[in-house]
């Protein structure tokens, strides 16, 4: 912990325990926490971005779509538009955030998609406007505990699990540690895929003085290359030699190391997460691209990088530049997947 953090102690500590006391008052029944007549599954995390709570949504979307009428409830963030909103072929990333257009564009009419910061009122405004609806999907609910779910997924990273964090702004938790114990499952996120038995048992030990529930671990699997634009070379790229990587989300980490395994050399463009692109951003990613020589380059985002993207003029300008995304799914060790799809089948039917 650096001298800075260590100063700022006193807030993190102010900040934990009015969580705290906020968090005992739902216990206590002084705060509403409410129920519905289906199903509610959130997603969620303790820190602050970076979990991978995206492709997990979508891990469980797909997987229900096929049998059920699933919704997806998130809050939009970073977008302009306020109140309950629901995704439709007219609807920006201004709209309903990164996220939410996402998964709109990968499902489209198959899932509902709808954004509201009140997620009682959005929940709501689903069943009200869609009666059938079989499942709802909350995205990053875990503190927001105005709506009770009957199961409530709690995401950690293993590059920086919660047990060694420590509460905003020393850390990057939204709560103090102890919060871990109000969830049903707990995915250890973006572990190798080839997973140590010895680092799994420390992980368990340092996990279970918080939770003793379910523990489950789970992996990103990397998809081929998407070429976005016409100046794409190949349709599927295994390898590309020089890869400009253009990322604005929290945690960089694994994706460097894949990408590193499939170029010779990385010029990382880095923003912040959400990072809203400006003209200003893209001509100064294209200068840059343009100034290294290679005879085999291109610019790699992620699938939540292009929507911000490919929804605006923005996307015009790089016609002419190889442009591809890296689609991701997510994997469990062992019998993950079997155990989570018996905790949500349990739910519906």
């Amino acid at each position: 912990m650096n001298f800075l953090r260590i100063l700022v102690f006193p807030v993190s500590l102010l900040y934990g325990i009015i969580m705290l006391i906020r968090n005992k008052m739902f216990d206590w029944g002084l705060l509403p926490s409410q129920t519905f007549k289906v199903p509610v599954i959130s997603v969620g995390n303790l820190s602050v971005g970076g979990t991978g709570k995206t492709p997990h949504i979508e891990y469980l979307a797909e997987y229900l779509l096929d049998k059920y009428k699933v919704a997806i409830l998130s809050r939009g963030y970073k977008r302009k538009t306020k109140g309950y909103l629901e995704a439709n072929s007219a609807s920006t990333v201004n709209d309903i955030g990164d996220e939410p257009f996402q998964y709109f564009k990968k499902y489209k009419n198959n899932v509902i998609i709808a954004v509201d910061g009140n997620r009682r009122r959005g929940i709501s405004n689903i069943l009200k406007n869609y009666p059938d609806t079989d499942v709802i999907l909350l995205d990053d609910a875990f503190q927001h505990r105005y709506v009770k779910p009957a199961l409530n997924i709690l995401l950690t990273d293993y590059r920086n699990l919660f047990v060694n964090d420590y509460v905003l702004p020393t850390g990057y938790l939204r709560e103090f540690r102890r919060g871990a114990k109000r969830a049903d499952v707990l995915v250890v996120t973006k572990t190798p895929k080839v997973f140590s038995p010895i680092d799994k048992e420390l992980i368990l030990k340092q996990i279970s003085k918080y939770l003793n529930k379910k523990i489950l671990f789970s992996y990103i699997q990397y998809d081929k290359l998407q070429p976005v634009t016409k100046a794409c070379k190949k349709k599927h790229p295994a390898k590309i030699k020089s890869v400009f990587l253009l990322t604005g989300i929290a945690n960089t980490s694994p994706l460097e190391e894949y990408i590193k395994r499939i170029s010779d050399e990385i010029y990382h463009l880095r923003y912040s997460d959400h990072h809203k692109y400006s003209k200003k951003d893209v001509e100064e990613i294209i200068r840059f691209y343009n100034e290294v020589f290679s005879g085999d380059k291109a610019i790699v985002t992620t699938e939540k990088d292009l929507m911000r993207l490919q929804n605006t003029e923005l996307i015009d300008f790089f016609n002419n530049i190889p442009l591809y995304y890296l689609p991701i799914k997510i994997k469990f060790h062992e019998n993950g997947d079997k155990k989570i799809k018996e905790l949500v089948e349990n739910l519906i039917t």
